[in-house]
C-alpha cells in the first residue's frame, strides 16, 4: 500500500468516526441564541496589559433553565487570561429557557483597548 493510500484510507475512519459521534453525541443542549441580558467585562491583568499580552479565551457555559452560568469550562486560549474570563462569564445572565443549555463564547483582551 502507498502513503497515499494510507493517508486517504485514515482520513476516511476518522470521517467515519466523527459522524458515528456526532450521531451519538447528544447534541439538544447546545444553544447559541440564548439572549445575553447581563454581560459583565472581565478584568484585564494589569501586569499582562502593561507588557502587550493579550489573546482570546474560549470557554464553554453551561446556563441553567434560570438563565445563570452553573458552570464555565477553558476550551482554548491562554492560562494567564483564562481566570479572569471565567470570572466575568459566571457572573453573565442569559433569557430564562425550558432547560439548561451550552454555549461557547469568546471573550478577548486587546492591551491595545
Amino acid at each position: 500500500m502507498t502513503c497515499k493510500a494510507s493517508f486517504h484510507r485514515s482520513h476516511g475512519w476518522c470521517f467515519f468516526l466523527l459522524l458515528v459521534l456526532t450521531c451519538v453525541l447528544p447534541s439538544g443542549a447546545q444553544d447559541t441564541s440564548r439572549k445575553l441580558l447581563k454581560k459583565v467585562d472581565a478584568q484585564y491583568p494589569a501586569a499582562l496589559k502593561q507588557r502587550g499580552i493579550g489573546g482570546t479565551v474560549r470557554l464553554k457555559v453551561f446556563i441553567r433553565a434560570d438563565g445563570t452560568v452553573r458552570e464555565t469550562e477553558v476550551i482554548g486560549g491562554g492560562a494567564a487570561l483564562a481566570d479572569a474570563a471565567q470570572k466575568a462569564v459566571a457572573q453573565w445572565r442569559f433569557a430564562p429557557a425550558s432547560s439548561e443549555t451550552v454555549m461557547e463564547v469568546a471573550v478577548v483582551f486587546n492591551p491595545n483597548s
